[in-house]
């Protein structure tokens, strides 16, 4: 089931609400496994495909070349704010900025002082050629040239203030500009600088997550060591105790018109919302592999329960103390659920058995049967993080019935 998931990159809704929260965390952490895998085989053939690409190009001319030291061969650097004369980076922006202002506001200066002088030019120039209609004498046209002479300049000294004012002012607003530009690019760079960190955060919860899965696969692999020790020790009680019973039958073939199938060649787990679905599945699937049944397939599990919900399952194991526990059948996959009482309160085990074989969801130890599942969360625990929980106690049925009835019959 787990590589199914996997292989599509995606769970089943009715699947994903039958985990818990530790079960979610070790799939989201294979599913993100399963992503960087696939991202790195990319990242490797795109980088071949770039690497062929280059080959064929032929090569430039053009080159750059790197100022030295003169003190040694290395490259020459200068980091701003190591010397007592390097001016602050917002003192130098500032300067910067008023240069701009000023030449811009002086290139817009000469042009208007330009265009004023040729009007002024043409004014005056005009008044000159201008018909004199009377004789005047030497004193009085000596008054008058002196008369246009002095307007002259007054209009010239007027066009000159006016000019250096708009120039001032000009320069002003330039220089405001080029302030909202540099603070606008400022905030934009604070903006990125944010995203780099939520960046560097979300790298370093990757790192944390691979670390929690490396983890738990090693605290996996010394269960699995210690599972493999205990059953070489029931290989040879068995092999010198008195023969048991005959071993169930094999399991009927599953319906395959049945399973939901997203790509062409893969299987999915079967999941359905139909009562009968699940108990026809029982009964031609896992009944023949005695499932519920103890190890010696004498009598039912006490804690083997029926098709009950989750609400259900708590109500029974409120009650008790720590370490109770019951496994179900459960009510919305071809599946069963461990439901235990633990000092934080009732959890639930998703139990994969999809491959005629038995094991937590993200788990890797396999076991043949549910009561031998049992039996070794009874002497091991059942998470590698946090407090170590174990099976202690089966809570077996309260009513008169027992609610496996219609598995049975």
């Amino acid at each position: 089931m787990l590589q199914q998931i996997l292989a599509d990159m995606y769970i089943e809704p009715e699947l994903l609400s039958e985990l818990n929260e530790e079960q979610k965390q070790v799939l989201f952490l294979k599913m993100r496994e399963e992503q960087i895998r696939r991202w790195r085989e990319r990242e490797a053939q795109l980088e071949k495909e770039e690497a062929a690409r280059l080959k064929d190009r032929k090569v430039s001319g053009k080159f750059v070349s790197w100022m030295k030291g003169l003190d040694d061969d290395d490259v020459w650097v200068w980091v701003m704010g190591e010397h007592r004369d390097d001016k602050p980076y917002d003192q130098i922006c500032d300067e910067i900025m008023s240069e701009r202002a000023a030449l811009q506001a002086q290139r817009e200066a000469e042009q208007l002082r330009a265009r004023k002088e040729a009007e002024l030019e043409k004014r005056f120039s005009g008044l000159h050629l201008e018909p004199e209609p009377v004789v005047l004498s030497d004193q009085l046209k000596a008054r008058e040239e002196q008369r246009r002479a002095d307007e002259e300049l007054k209009e010239r000294r007027k066009a000159e203030e006016d000019l250096r004012r708009l120039e001032k002012e000009r320069k002003q607003q330039i220089y405001i500009s080029l302030k909202e530009t540099q603070r606008s690019k400022h905030t934009h760079d604070q903006q990125d600088n944010h995203w780099q960190q939520t960046l560097q955060k979300s790298k370093a919860a990757d790192v944390r997550r691979r670390s929690i899965a490396k983890q738990t696969m090693e605290d996996h692999r010394r269960r699995s060591v210690k599972a493999l020790e205990r059953g070489r020790v029931a290989a040879v009680t068995k092999a010198f105790a008195s023969p048991g019973p005959d071993p169930p039958p094999k399991p009927k073939p599953r319906n395959t018109s049945a399973a939901v199938s997203r790509k062409a060649g893969m299987r999915r787990s079967f999941s359905t919302s139909s009562r009968d679905h699940i108990v026809r599945w029982f009964r031609e699937e896992q009944f023949p592999l005695r499932a519920g049944f103890q190890r010696d397939h004498s009598r039912i599990a006490p804690w083997f329960h029926g098709i009950i919900s989750r609400e259900r399952a708590e109500a029974l194991l409120k009650a008790g103390g720590p370490g109770l526990f019951l496994v179900r059948v459960s009510e919305r996959i071809f599946g069963y659920v461990l439901s235990y009482q633990s000092k934080e309160g009732v959890k639930h085990l998703l139990i994969d058995a999809s491959e005629n074989c038995y094991m937590l969801l993200g788990d890797q130890i396999r076991f043949t049967s549910l009561s031998e599942l049992v039996e070794y969360h009874q002497a091991e625990p059942l998470s590698s993080c946090g407090e170590e929980e174990f099976l202690l106690q089966a809570c077996g049925q309260t009513e008169a019935t027992a609610d496996y009835t219609e598995l049975f019959t």
